[in-house]
């Protein structure tokens, strides 16, 4: 009897660690959340009723289990009579670790923020200026704002690993899934579709483009729209002894000088920069790859001419040995101000405690000096006009992804060697598949980030076909459409874009 209540004992104490155990394993996936709302828009000279649907998707494990969820917010067009002929164009930015909050409130969505156009003024405190899109695009395409995973509401769920999601591969297969799942939910396999990314938006967005045409499912894009490129990271990447990047960083150095009136006074903007451009190509290049070879009278020569364009002080050019890092020149061209010129943007000025730091300190005033209006717009749009109701908060960026993402470009257990990122070739392998891709480059001339002229220097290479790009060029800088005039132009250039 005795031994009989042991074993039960021991039964129950086995079935209790076992079922403990699979509850462990099992993390409980609620349901997605979806929340629809419906409205109307004047764009194009059209009144747009349309349908706003902000919602979780689940991505699907190879057992058939939700391991992650992709939050996006669609604008879908009501009452059209052939979606066969309405393009949807998938939104997403950069990072990586940003959520698509730039784009959405600051470029394409129904309702935008506005900052000082002229990058005079912080955004400040509340409350903030948020107007209707009336150049909106809502007349041509549909849109999907999509954040990937770890940003926004978007995160794993189940037994779902963020390893898995952050990385270069990673990340195109799952914004690739993403793209396949909502388009076959929607029946859109015959609407032409568009990517717009920003950034490392435009990285993965080529990225994307190349992997729809795997898994089995071909999907084929119409066109991508790409917003401060950043393809080949050689030249958006300033660092000792990377020669591309003092190449590729000099002309917006030009252009930064000239608007802060520092260079260039009594030319236009365009003429200083094409006489920039055919000085790197013609001389500065080879001043840089001869390197100690040259002779002294070279080098003088070569630090007056960079002291004209980059109006920075020809001793200060000679201690750089000609070669001056993107941070030194945000400290080093207002120095007489005590001020310090933006990464993403030139046009905005920090003013910096400590004057002698190696870059500026404080951080990107052209990042800081806006996060928080456009912070502030997505929520208060989401909760007032979208009627969201979410669990936890919205991250519009999360330093956490870039700290863990994974840039292998091969699997783990292959060879691989770190080298700078470069997605171009997969663009042109793609494009050469898909002939009737096009391809449209946005690109702000104070970008100091992702620079015009290695946008220019990345699409002359790689295989890419000439006649199937379209650049296009800007007074703003890496978020251009923070300046008004410009706003206005690339939402026109990008109409034409579509419309053709």
């Amino acid at each position: 009897m005795i031994k009989l209540n042991i074993l039960s004992v021991f039964l129950l104490i086995s079935i209790a660690i076992s079922s403990q155990e699979k509850n462990q394993d099992s993390i409980p996936v609620p349901e997605p959340k979806s929340f629809i709302t419906s409205h109307e828009i004047t764009n194009g000279g059209n009144t747009i009723s349309y349908k706003a649907i902000a919602s979780e998707t689940y991505l699907k494990g190879e057992s058939g289990e939700p391991v992650a969820s992709i939050w996006s917010v669609a604008y879908v067009k009501e009452g059209t009579n052939d979606i066969t002929k309405r393009p949807v164009t998938f939104v997403f930015n950069g990072g990586p670790g940003s959520a698509s909050v730039w784009l959405h409130m600051g470029m394409f969505g129904p309702e935008l923020i506005k900052v000082n156009s002229d990058a005079k003024e912080d955004d400040g405190a509340a409350p903030y200026n948020l107007v209707t899109n009336k150049n909106g695009l809502l007349d041509l395409t549909d849109f999907v704002f999509v954040d990937p995973v770890g940003t926004g509401y978007s995160r794993v769920i189940g037994k779902g690993k963020v390893e898995d999601y952050w990385g270069l591969n990673e990340d195109a297969n799952s914004i690739a899934k993403f793209i396949r799942q909502w388009i076959t939910e929607n029946k859109r396999w015959f609407s032409p579709k568009y990517i717009a990314g920003e950034s490392f938006g435009t990285t993965r967005a080529a990225a994307v483009a190349n992997t729809l045409e795997g898994d089995g499912q071909n999907m084929a894009l119409n066109g991508l729209i790409l917003i401060s490129q950043a393809l080949d990271y050689d030249g958006s990447t300033s660092v000792h002894d990377n020669i591309t990047s003092y190449l590729t960083y000099l002309p917006s150095m030009a252009a930064t000088a000239w608007y802060h009136k520092k260079a260039g006074q009594g030319k236009t903007l365009e003429s200083f920069i094409d006489e920039c451009r055919k000085y790197t190509y013609n001389s500065y290049a080879s001043v840089l790859y001869k390197g100690s070879l040259i002779t002294e009278d070279e080098k003088n020569e070569a630090a007056e001419k960079l002291s004209y364009f980059t109006g920075l002080k020809k001793d200060y050019i000679l201690k750089s040995d000609l070669r001056i890092l993107m941070p030194r020149f945000q400290k080093e061209l207002l120095a007489d101000q005590g001020l310090a010129v933006g990464r993403l943007d030139g046009r905005f000025m920090g003013d910096e405690v400590d004057k002698l730091s190696d870059g500026p300190h404080l951080g990107d005033p052209s990042s800081y000096q806006i996060s928080s209006a456009y912070t502030a717009a997505l929520n208060h749009y989401y909760a007032s006009e979208l009627k969201i109701k979410m669990d936890r908060p919205y991250l519009t960026s999360n330093d956490e992804i870039g700290e863990k993402w994974n840039w292998r470009t091969v699997p783990k257990g292959k060879y691989w060697e770190p080298t700078p990122v470069n997605v171009t070739r997969k663009l042109s392998e793609t494009m050469r598949r898909n002939t009737e891709m096009k391809v449209m480059v946005a690109s702000g001339y104070f970008d100091l980030i992702c620079p015009f002229f290695d946008a220019e220097y990345t699409f002359s290479r790689n295989g890419i076909r000439k006649e199937k790009i379209k650049m296009t060029y800007y007074e703003g800088g890496h978020m251009m459409y923070t300046h008004e005039p410009d706003f206005i132009k690339l939402s026109n250039d990008i109409r034409e874009f579509l419309s053709n």
